[in-house]
Formats: C-alpha cells, structure tokens, sequence
C-alpha cells in the first residue's frame, strides 16, 4: 500500500492522521501514568517518549484543557471525592 493512501485510509477511521493518533496515545498514556502509577509530569513525559518537558504540557494542555499537574491533582481530588460517597453509600 503506497503511503499516501495509507494516510487517507488511516484519517478515513480515526479522523487523524497517524502522527496525530499516536501523539493522542501517548498522551492518554501520560495521564494514565500520572493517575494509576503517581508519575510525576516529567517521569511520565519522558516514559512515553517525549525528551522536552514543556513541549509535552504544552500538547497535553492543548489536549485536556489543563496543565499536567492540574489536571491531575483535579482529577484525584475528583476520585478520592468519588470514593468519599461510595462508602458512605455503603455504610
């Protein structure tokens, strides 16, 4: 398959182009490790490849919203408030 219908086929099922999709994962990837493992931005950043630290929150900024480390500590508040609920729900 020649690469240029390789591309057009790729965007035809993702909607992105295949270095857009795979800066995606690595990205899900990233918080996934921030989130699951308690990686901190540049363990994480750097254990999905990317050597810059401040090219790395700028696109995971422009992903998510927020800067890694906010979003992170937002979203484990959110959890451990989640899980706050849950078990007063089963008591």
């Amino acid at each position: 398959m020649a690469p240029s219908t390789f591309h057009r086929q790729f965007r035809a099922v993702t909607s992105l182009s295949p270095v857009q999709y795979q800066k995606r994962l690595r990205l899900h990837e990233a918080q996934r490790l921030m989130l699951v493992e308690s990686l901190g931005v540049e363990a994480a950043a750097r254990r999905v490849g990317y050597e810059s630290c401040s090219q790395f929150s700028r696109e995971y900024k422009r992903l998510f919203g927020d800067a890694p480390a906010r979003d992170i500590r937002e979203k484990s508040v959110a959890a451990s408030d989640a899980g706050k609920c849950a078990s007063i729900m089963e008591a």
